[in-house]
């Protein structure tokens, strides 16, 4: 590793930890420093502290641990496809599992309650795979980089519809928090939420920082890869199956979020100036982590007591960068 390239980890790293910090701050109720530092070491029960632990400290370790999912599915995806503008958003992996979370959510308000994270995880992780699937079968049939988004941006207009169609029609009761869900956002997150989602994201991202040095020679060309004695098929269904389970994560807990899982990775890549898996894989989850903290702090500060969606403020920041990818792309071809 180069002295840029641990200049910029470290970077990250602190950034990371000031993005977190700046979210314990923000917010519709002024907390002071002191306050902030007594409630998070000592606790307590008056109303800093409850503001803390119940909303803004759950609310920060979301984004970071889902924001940081979300990225690397998208690099994942980026990796399996050769294609630079994959995404789980794009190619409707999200649209996916956000169908078969509402289905569960609708089906299992009425009957259960409230529906459990493993459940959520579970229907969404089958959503994602489905989605996946047809991407595959797809991705056989067409060549071009232009067609595969535009199947994928299809497959998720069906299934965002689907979806809406279900939502229309449901007893009110069933859906009370599906329309914020829908949207995409991080509020409401509990502790409860933060440690389901840490234990799915945190096991996906050991599995693919194991997978860095065959994901490398993947990346090189698959000859060149089972030269080296790479189960091709193995080690894409790997990278398929964590790229689903990590959208599933997201996509369970704060419903779909846009644009994070194609620009992240190309930010990384800017960056840190390499292709290499074992830096890009911590990169790409630490970038996710800051910018999906940055823009839900944006989100729901801009323009309080009202809250945007969290994918209005990732869409803002983040299609710029993924036009620019393709303007960059096209420039090569010709």
């Amino acid at each position: 590793m180069n002295k840029r390239c641990v200049i910029m980890m470290a970077l990250l790293f602190v950034l990371t930890g000031a993005a977190f910090a700046v979210n314990l701050f923000a917010g519709s109720a002024d907390i002071s420093a002191d306050e902030i530092l007594r409630g998070v070491f000592n606790g307590g029960a008056d109303a800093a502290v409850n503001i803390l632990w119940k909303i803004r400290i759950p609310r920060a370790l979301a984004a970071l641990i889902l924001g940081g999912a979300l990225a690397l599915s998208g690099y994942l995806l980026q990796t399996f496809f050769h294609n630079p503008i994959a995404g789980p958003f794009v190619l409707g992996v999200s649209s996916g599992a956000k169908l078969t979370v509402a289905m569960v959510m609708i089906a299992a308000a009425g009957r259960f309650g409230q529906v459990t994270s493993g459940a959520m995880i579970g229907a969404a992780f089958i959503g994602s795979m489905l989605s996946l699937g047809f991407i595959l079968i797809i991705s056989q049939k067409v060549r071009g980089i232009s067609m595969l988004v535009v199947c994928g941006v299809m497959i998720g207009y069906i299934c965002s519809a689907v979806t809406d169609f279900m939502v229309t029609f449901a007893d009110e009761g069933d859906i009370v928090n599906l329309h914020s869900w829908s949207m995409g956002s991080f509020s409401g997150m509990s502790m409860d939420n933060v440690r389901a989602a840490a234990i799915a994201v945190f096991a996906g991202l050991i599995c693919t920082m194991l997978l860095s040095k065959p994901i490398g020679a993947y990346r090189l060309g698959e000859a060149y890869a089972k030269s080296l004695g790479v189960n091709i098929k193995l080690l894409r269904a790997a990278i398929i199956t964590l790229s689903g389970l990590l959208a599933a994560c997201v996509t369970a807990f704060a419903g779909p979020v846009s644009f994070v899982g194609i620009a992240v990775p190309h930010i990384a890549r800017v960056i840190f100036k390499t292709s290499k898996p074992a830096l890009l894989i911590p990169a790409c989850f630490l970038g996710g982590g800051i910018f999906c903290m940055i823009c839900d702090m944006i989100a729901r500060t801009v323009f309080s007591p009202t809250e945007l969606s969290i994918s209005t403020v990732t869409a803002i920041f983040g299609a710029p960068v993924v036009v620019a990818v393709m303007l960059a792309r096209r420039r090569g071809e010709m």
